[in-house]
């Protein structure tokens, strides 16, 4: 068999350094191989999309494996071919379907011809002349939905090539895309093993390639920066060698975080991610109180104020440079709003605080607190339960990678390392606390209402205000100058009243009147259950204004009404019983 240009090149800088013995050999280059031509198979024309048509009837069963003509394999199956058999240069069926990528017949690989070569016995472990196996190869050109397949029937994640290489160093050196690495680590994978000659581990291979992208997913699944290869070289220092500015940055403070090199007392306290977290959500406390305490300083000079905000302004700049961390992107906004909050209670006086007034903050807080902590909705599966749907779905021909997520083998909520039941926001909300949500924004909304009414009423008993006389404008020059700390609460509580009065009609609205979500809003047109026109969203799950309503605040009344309860946790289907449970009609 003729070797595919580039598996006899070897890898590295030095003319010797990293060629192997035999074997699937890695590339220097990963660009260097095209995916559709791992083997030459001696056909004159390439694996491309055809302009042509053929008579199928004619060709053998490994080049109808490679163009992915289904009926002819079977054809050719049925009549009592043996699919572990090799072909004359010793490769099997399996890889082929493994390797080649007809977009035009399979979106993802050829997984029916595979899942169809394996339902007649044959063998994914085997290696082919290049000493890789299916995994290995699909793994190499990203065929995300057949390495998952692959992994529910049973093939081993850790399992090694004639190189030593496992299928998530592949991964790691030739498929620069978020899959199928994260599938790989979704399954335990073993991210800290070295190769056989090597002794690379994927971290190695992903700074070799330059995957960015696999290399923060390493780094995230706790891939060892500390690992040495053969020759004693950390990926750090593979890293320094090609003198990648991002790589080097990101393995540094990777290794910081885990204590190595000694840092100063600020770079342990830049590495420590508590802190950073406790810093995001401590600097609007401080900088809400600042802002007004400013303003309300007895200086006539406001070039003076404006030196202290400008120092005001370049501290926040240090601390977020320094210490903000954008992985945790929802410390910052609950900071905001616990700070927003705390100074709008603070400043309070307590006749103020009336029975009223107590019981929509109890009811605030108790809404806040069952939002953030309740659980939305957490799908659990055990790791047999996802390879039996992956099975499941890609023998029935179902297995689509735009709705199938590698993380937990279904849809997920993005920011959260979990899969929710019904997602409403892009937040860790779902069908577990959603009405919470929705009790909370109602009870925010009259605790700033209230808030409004305060300032307004502290500018009629303490300011001196000629509104009627003088226009708008300088009312609004008297009370800023009256009491500025109490004009820069009333901005804020302005500002949150918008946000929050239209977040809460539009999560409304969705609610009653469409019966969809705000993730199934936007993302429609993926979803076959939806019909989407350039005007509407019909969805299936809209029941009638009054129905919705009873069903999502699971309202009761004495048996004239009761909602209908779904465990969306457990519902996977759109088929589910409408009527049972209901007093009443549809609507």
């Amino acid at each position: 068999m003729q070797r595919e240009e580039g598996f006899n090149t070897k890898m590295a800088d030095g003319p010797d350094e990293y060629e192997s013995e035999a074997g699937c050999v890695p590339l220097l280059h990963p660009e260097e191989i095209k995916p559709q031509s791992h083997y030459n198979h001696g056909y004159g024309e390439p694996l491309g999309r055809k302009t042509h048509i053929d008579d199928y009837s004619t060709w053998d069963i490994v080049k109808a494996t490679q163009y992915g003509i289904y009926e002819r394999c079977r054809e050719l199956v049925e009549a009592g071919y043996d699919v572990r058999q090799p072909d004359k240069e010793n490769v099997t069926l399996l890889h082929w379907a493994a390797i080649n990528n007809r977009i035009d017949l399979v979106k993802q690989g050829h997984l029916s011809m595979v899942v169809q070569l394996m339902k007649y016995g044959a063998d994914p472990s085997l290696i082919d002349g290049e000493g890789c196996s299916c995994i290995h190869l699909a793994a190499q050109f990203g065929h995300t939905s057949i390495v998952a397949y692959l992994i529910a029937k049973g093939q081993d994640v850790d399992m090694m090539d004639q190189n030593g290489m496992t299928p998530l160093m592949w991964a790691a050196y030739r498929t620069h895309s978020v899959d199928p690495t994260r599938l790989l680590l979704t399954f335990n994978v073993s991210v800290n093993l070295g190769d056989k000659y090597h002794k690379n581990t994927a971290l190695h291979w992903a700074v070799l390639a330059g995957n960015t992208t696999v290399i923060s997913l390493l780094l995230e699944a706790g891939a060892n920066v500390d690992a040495q290869n053969i020759k004693g070289e950390s990926a750090l220092d593979l890293a320094k060698q090609r003198k990648n500015v991002w790589m080097i940055n990101h393995l540094q403070e990777a290794r910081q975080a885990k204590g190595y090199d000694n840092p100063s007392f600020l770079r342990k306290l830049k590495a420590d991610k508590e802190f950073r977290q406790k810093v995001m959500l401590g600097t609007p406390f401080l900088v809400i109180w600042l802002v007004g305490f400013i303003a309300d300083l007895n200086i006539d000079s406001w070039l003076i104020k404006g030196l202290m905000y400008g120092g005001v302004w370049a501290t926040v700049q240090f601390l977020s440079k320094s210490f903000f961390d954008h992985s945790m992107h929802s410390a910052l906004p609950l900071g905001i709003y616990l700070a927003t909050k705390f100074w709008m209670y603070a400043h309070l006086n307590f006749l103020f605080i009336h029975l009223p007034f107590l019981a929509n903050s109890i009811a605030l807080f108790y809404n806040f607190g069952k939002s953030w902590k309740s659980d939305p909705g957490i799908i659990k599966a055990t790791e047999e339960q996802k390879k039996k749907t992956i099975v499941e779905l890609a023998e029935t021909g179902s297995l689509d990678l735009s709705i199938f997520c590698s993380t937990s083998s279904s849809r997920y909520v993005s920011g959260c390392v979990f899969l929710a039941g019904k997602i409403a926001l892009f937040c860790c909300l779902g069908a577990g606390n959603h009405r919470y949500f929705m009790g909370y924004l109602f009870f925010l909304l009259f605790m700033i209402c209230w808030m409004i009414y305060g300032c307004v009423s502290y500018w009629g008993l303490h300011c001196e205000t000629s509104y009627t006389k003088d226009g708008f404008w300088t009312y609004i020059t008297q009370i800023a100058t009256c009491s500025p700390w109490m004009f820069w609460m009333f901005l804020n509580s302005v500002f949150h009243f918008m946000w929050v009065a239209v977040l809460l009609m539009c999560q409304m609205y969705q609610i009653s009147c469409l019966g969809i979500t705000t993730n199934e809003r936007m993302n429609a047109r993926r979803y076959k259950h939806f019909k989407v026109t350039t005007t509407s969203i019909e969805s299936p799950f809209n029941h009638g204004c009054v129905r919705n309503i009873i069903d999502f605040f699971e309202f009761r009344c004495c048996g004239l009404f009761r909602p209908v309860i779904v465990d969306w946790t457990r519902q996977y289907t759109i088929e589910y019983d409408q009527i049972s449970g209901s007093g009443y009609q549809l609507v």
